[in-house]
């Protein structure tokens, strides 16, 4: 059983097989050859891993993200934060960071952020004279501001493997993306300065105003979605759904910029994405039931007991773990793989589940822009068309920033908690 449980996906892995490859294999060599259970229960928990109602805002944000990426809707929030941003040092710096911020509260996909901020601010700020490799760095960095700030297409899918409420995880997502926000934007201004580039523009009121008007439809749709969660108006689930009929609606009506056949290519393309997100979940749903069959989340549990792990020691152990998975896995499969793990240990050491939710997401947003292998870091490299070397010296100052943060949310849990007790009551 460990051959199937622990070898053979190691070794698929380090070939290069798809995650989801990897983990319905090491189920069907131990359902075949180790255990004496019909096989119709590879298929059962195959189809009843996806059976679940939270998963449907899985492909509603990623085609509400789709529509409003398609049109200008990136360069009129650009817009409205550089005319609110005004005359401070590093301006175009600051407003990709507040960009990418908001641009996360509609999309919740970080490799979008990347490549819709990255097309109107890396050439911008080229031209103002920002440093080539500061400019890579800060666009590809962003993005992990992305899955964090909800909604979050990760949080999603961690409530399904945890069995935790998705509104409590988005309201404890908004402190600590606001966190990162602030270091990441102070850090510019700093670096601006110092570096004696990018002095902004004095705050022309007219031009705000103008802005403002230019950008109010792109901002609705994060208070359409979020109002909405928190007003106890629909569910997340519901406000996706809505969020696309809000996008469908601006985007092609308001902005008159999509065609109802580019609508139909932006419904497409998410099919293509959530079928890749769906599978994995279905493989690794599977995994996680042969994993609880043979009591391996209760043997770990009784290990860390016996070896008298303290919370501290255990997240510290974790953050490193999720750190090196995420440089070679996406979010969504090392959260699938790890949870059914990882979650009974927590519960065991009296861990808040949403808390530990917002560290596992944050570390894992690190992982999309990390070296050597992080998405985000390939997405930037197609969109700016520069050398995958400027762009990982670019992104080490951004990455330590990243790993103070983590540090602070991890060790001080009223930054995540503070938004649900606000929103929504004591966890």
């Amino acid at each position: 059983m460990i051959f199937s449980l622990c070898i053979l996906p190691i070794i698929l892995l380090l070939i290069g097989f798809p995650i989801f490859i990897v983990l319905l294999s090491a189920v069907s060599v131990a359902l075949v050859f180790f255990m004496n259970v019909p096989l119709a229960a590879l298929h059962q928990n195959l189809f009843g891993s996806i059976n679940a109602s939270s998963l449907l805002a899985v492909p509603f944000f990623i085609y509400a993200g789709e529509l409003m990426g398609r049109g200008s809707v990136a360069q009129r929030l650009v817009d409205f934060v550089q005319a609110g941003v005004g005359s401070v040092r590093g301006s175009l710096g600051v407003t990709s960071v507040g960009a990418a911020a908001i641009f996360g509260a509609i999309s919740g996909v970080s490799a979008a952020t990347v490549a819709t901020i990255g097309k109107v601010m890396y050439p911008a700020m080229r031209k103002a004279g920002y440093p080539e490799n500061f400019s890579a760095g800060l666009v590809t960095a962003i993005g992990a501001i992305d899955i964090i700030i909800p909604p979050s297409i990760p949080m999603i899918v961690y409530g399904a493997a945890a069995e935790e409420s998705v509104p409590r995880l988005y309201a404890a997502g908004i402190f600590p993306g606001l966190l990162l926000s602030i270091m990441l934007t102070a850090y510019v201004i700093w670096r601006a300065w110092w570096g004696g580039f990018g002095k902004g523009e004095p705050f022309d009121s007219k031009n705000f105003l103008t802005a403002t008007g230019r950008g109010l439809w792109a901002l609705g749709a994060p208070f359409i979605i979020l109002g909405g969660i928190y007003g106890g108006v629909f569910s997340p689930t519901e406000s996706a759904a809505v969020a696309i009929i809000y996008a469908a609606i601006v985007t092609r009506f308001v902005f008159r910029e999509l065609s109802f056949a580019e609508i139909l290519g932006a419904a497409a393309s998410t099919v293509f994405f959530t079928s890749q997100v769906i599978i994995i979940v279905a493989c690794a749903g599977v995994f996680s039931w042969l994993l609880t069959v043979n009591q391996v989340p209760a043997t770990l549990v009784a290990m860390l007991n016996g070896a008298d792990v303290s919370a501290w020691q255990f997240l510290l152990a974790v953050n490193v773990l999720l750190l090196v998975v995420g440089c070679f896995l996406d979010p969504l499969s090392s959260i699938l793989l790890l949870m059914p793990l990882l979650v009974p240990v927590v519960k065991a050491l009296g861990i808040n589940t949403v808390h530990f939710g917002i560290i596992v997401t944050v570390n894992l947003a690190i992982g999309l822009f990390h070296p050597p292998f992080g998405i985000n870091i390939f997405v930037a490299q197609t969109v700016l068309g520069i050398d995958v070397m400027k762009i990982y010296k670019g992104i080490v100052p951004f990455l330590f920033i990243y790993l103070i943060a983590l540090v602070i949310i991890t060790y001080v849990p009223e930054v995540s908690l503070l938004g649900v007790r606000l929103l929504m009551g004591a966890p």
